[in-house]
């Protein structure tokens, strides 16, 4: 069987069984082709050149073996091959931490044109917080894409911060980026001229309705309470103390945007377009959360 049969066939077998996805690819063929690629240790870009190759009855067997674990076990694939990619950056993953995607990661890696953070950023910006971060992919892709800049990443969970530390040591960025464990705003150390923050803001309805694909994933980093915002508005409240005169927030909410609109109906935002759309992340100055806050304890 030739590799682009093989992918074919086991792409087959994962939109038969009904696998959701969302943690690296949005297809059943892309997610074959990341899981036999991987099964036969060649790189995610060999397709293209590999493709009519002709494997033998042992590698098909093993990628097979791999793509019926994900069909039985419904990890995420990034589980099974402790990889994932964002914005073409490398990241070790495991169960102690959400799948990378954050759609912040897009703003940061687009260092030039419209809808990137250049327009709010400028010479001064020197320190950045990622809260929330998870296995450390934001705060990893803002060193690179930001040379002059130090970064703090901070979150509540010490198997996460183990993870974002095996991240930042394998691009070697030890010396820019602070892993802090934190409760949200608790023990940063700011000021902070940009804080990043995908944080956990999924509603509880839809809690209930995630595919296993997603609960397999640490609910912590999920949960946002009844209308998703219950973090958010800690947040909000808490980042004014942590930024700079002319700092700002970027904020992830996902598909929370209505929730978010009902909760803080006064808050002065700019949305920051994404391949997602218009309404997943969403800026605030320092100003506009000052400004909110009066009007939140009024």
């Amino acid at each position: 069987m030739k590799l682009i049969d093989l992918i074919t066939a086991q792409s087959a077998r994962l939109k038969q069984a009904g696998v959701s996805f969302g943690h690296g690819t949005t297809n059943a063929f892309d997610e074959a082709a990341w899981l036999v690629l991987f099964s036969l240790g060649l790189p995610l870009d060999a397709l293209e050149q590999r493709a009519q190759r002709e494997l033998p009855a042992d590698e098909q067997a093993k990628a097979e073996a791999l793509v019926t674990q994900r069909i039985e076990t419904r990890q995420p694939a990034a589980y099974l091959t402790k990889e994932a990619w964002l914005q073409n950056v490398p990241f070790y993953v495991d169960e102690r931490v959400i799948v990378p995607r954050s759609f912040i990661a897009e703003l940061l890696a687009d260092g030039e044109g419209d809808g990137t953070l250049d327009a709010w950023l400028s010479d001064r910006t020197k320190q950045v917080l990622d809260l929330c971060t998870g296995n450390g992919s934001l705060a990893v892709i803002a060193a690179l894409a930001y040379p002059e800049v130090e970064v703090d990443a901070a979150d509540i969970s010490q198997d996460a911060l183990d993870v974002a530390r095996i991240n930042v040591d394998r691009h070697k960025l030890a010396a820019r980026i602070r892993l802090l464990q934190s409760d949200l705003m608790n023990a940063v150390r700011g000021p902070y001229d940009l804080i990043v923050c995908n944080p956990p803001y999924v509603n509880s309805e839809s809690m209930a309705k995630l595919p296993a694909e997603y609960r397999a994933e640490p609910a912590i980093a999920l949960a946002g309470g009844d209308d998703g915002m219950h973090l958010v508005r800690r947040i909000l409240r808490d980042a004014p103390a942590q930024l700079n005169a002319e700092g700002v927030l970027v904020l992830e909410i996902g598909n929370e945007r209505w929730n978010f609109e009902r909760a803080f109906p006064r808050a002065e935002v700019a949305w920051l377009p994404t391949s997602a759309g218009d309404d997943q992340v969403l800026l605030m100055t320092r100003d506009a959360l000052v400004k909110l806050a009066r009007h939140l304890e009024g």
